[in-house]
């Protein structure tokens, strides 16, 4: 059985960042000033609106503040699984999948090409990751569906048996769906390549500035510890931390993901493990369980079980303690990797991690404007699928702030209302007492 390493030297901190070559400090903000555009949050939302706004908008002056440091919040702490769709949106309306699955894929498209253009030093692969069902009913239905997209013209394929054995050998698998166009990437590398970037294009960052207070107005004033920022417009990049802003209270919760990686195999071990050709896959049950591996052969997996997610009393978006005080909940997700692949017991857990997700009831994400002077911009709700989506939201923030978002405006998120949270204790109480009767996630249509 593999051993975790001993806890006075496990931290929670995510292969991602380990891996990631270090990134020089931004100085916090000291002091007022003034922006155009100012944007909350150093993670893939917030980095990649800074990114795109700055290429088209290169004589605004753009300042984005990170409460702590550039990708340490879920962008540095997740699977890292580039997937297409969107999550909570099921639909057999062919336009409908056709516009989500051509926005998603544009969005991985994106992400690719941004690390070309600007030669970033980011380990990721693309050759497709599996959508796993376990069992024969699930396996019919998912074969029937992804003819129904292939013949659409998305490029999916349904993998049974040999086929199937030859990308994922797991225990239970009876087929999966392929999509060769998904993939891996490391978030870390990704933003902390992007931050130079940002600064070439004009971009002002600040880390370890926590914004405290918004004041809304024709101007907006963000108020922080050690200083102000006025700004003709903002953009709340905070996902799972945004309630603590006062926005989206009973629209998104904050749930903890725990998270764990194993040392890298060689190619040979990879084969014997039946884990081969694929950046990696996610099963159907509700508590979604996936993995992913790494060009140089790391296992990265998590969820499969109540234990393997949490949520805390009031909002809480740091889990305390952790990896400690998560012991039962890495242990599950540990359990979970050696149901599907036993040979994992062989493999050495190198580190453990908890990531915290924005999600919403319907598991559909929101990108949009609000507030009386229509200033403030947001992307945020991304429900497990934040990689391709809140890289994405950079580009559907640009143009909404242009006023050129047309090509959004039928997807399924454009504007996308949220609610149906309940507020404490009842939240806290409804959370524990569903998912402990259940086994499920709550959510609604």
């Amino acid at each position: 059985m593999a051993r975790l390493r001993p806890p006075d030297i496990d931290e929670n901190r995510s292969l991602w960042a380990d891996l990631a070559a270090p990134l020089a400090p931004f100085a916090p903000l000291a002091g007022d000033t003034t922006a155009d555009v100012a944007i909350l949050g150093g993670g893939f939302t917030g980095v990649s609106t800074a990114y795109h706004l700055s290429r088209r908008f290169p004589e605004r002056r753009i300042v984005l503040l990170e409460a702590k440091r550039i990708a340490n919040g879920a962008s540095g702490r997740n699977g890292g699984m580039m997937l297409n769709w969107v999550n909570g949106v099921d639909t057999d309306d062919r336009a409908m999948t056709c516009r989500v699955f051509e926005a998603t894929r544009e969005g991985i498209d994106g992400i690719e090409a941004v690390i070309r253009e600007h030669h970033l030093a980011v380990d990721y692969r693309r050759d497709g990751c599996l959508e796993v069902y376990t069992s024969a009913k699930g396996a019919e239905k998912a074969h029937a569906r992804a003819e129904r997209l292939a013949s659409w013209g998305i490029p999916v394929r349904y993998l049974g048996g040999k086929d199937l054995e030859e990308k994922l050998r797991a225990k239970g698998a009876v087929g999966a769906i392929l999509d060769p166009t998904a993939g891996q990437v490391n978030g870390v590398e990704l933003l902390r390549g992007l931050a130079p970037v940002l600064v070439a294009q004009g971009v002002t960052i600040h880390e370890q500035t926590p914004v405290l207070s918004v004041e809304e107005g024709r101007e907006v004033t963000l108020t922080t510890p050690n200083g102000t920022v006025r700004a003709a417009a903002i953009v709340l990049a905070t996902n799972g931390y945004t309630p603590q802003l006062g926005y989206f209270r009973s629209g998104i919760f904050p749930l903890h993901s725990h998270v764990i990686a194993t040392e890298p195999l060689a190619p040979e071990a990879r084969e014997e493990l039946g884990f081969r050709g694929i950046a990696g896959w996610s099963d159907d049950r509700d508590r979604i369980a996936y993995g992913a591996m790494t060009r140089s052969g790391a296992i990265v997996f998590g969820g499969g079980s109540n234990a393997s997610y949490a949520y805390l009393y009031g909002n809480r978006t740091a889990y305390p303690g952790t990896p400690e005080s998560a012991e039962a909940g890495f242990a599950a997700v540990h359990g979970r990797l050696l149901d599907y692949l036993p040979g994992a017991d062989k493999l050495r857990v190198t580190h453990r991690w908890t990531g915290t997700l924005g999600i919403t009831m319907s598991r559909v994400c929101s990108m949009g404007v609000l507030g009386e002077h229509r200033n403030v911009y947001y992307a945020l709700g991304y429900s497990g699928h934040g990689v391709t989506l809140a890289n994405m939201a950079g580009r559907v923030l640009t143009d909404i702030y242009s006023d050129a978002d047309e090509r959004w405006r039928e997807q399924p998120f454009y504007m996308r209302p949220l609610g149906g949270i309940p507020g404490e204790p009842l939240r806290w109480l409804g959370y524990q007492m569903y998912t402990r009767l259940t086994g499920r996630s709550p959510r609604r249509s």
